[in-house]
């Protein structure tokens, strides 16, 4: 097992207050499956890529309105630490324990 995979307690800062979510992290080389639940509902993600400790990926969300996320995170023994960027809505921060 990589040392990014398993499932994820996440925190992102949104203009909207913090959305807590778990996101569960399959790799497989260079890529990796999975997906985010929360109070925003679950969303698979896309074009998951592993780059030694750093994921990258993207995610459609539908609450509050359609659009498409970009996420970058950097894994750090059980902490990750990352972006996600909302289109107009600029960069929110991402922050993650190993559950």
């Amino acid at each position: 097992m990589a040392a990014v995979d398993g499932d994820w307690d996440v925190t992102i800062k949104s203009p909207m207050g913090d959305q807590k979510a778990v996101l569960t992290v399959k790799s497989d080389g260079g890529s990796f499956s999975g997906q985010m639940s929360g109070g925003l509902g679950s969303m698979d993600i896309a074009s998951g890529t592993v780059d030694g400790d750093t994921l990258s990926w993207g995610m459609d969300i539908t609450v509050p309105m359609p659009m498409h996320l970009n996420a970058t995170a950097t894994v750090s023994g059980d902490a990750m630490t990352g972006e996600v960027k909302a289109g107009a809505f600029g960069s929110m921060g991402l922050t993650g324990t190993r559950k």
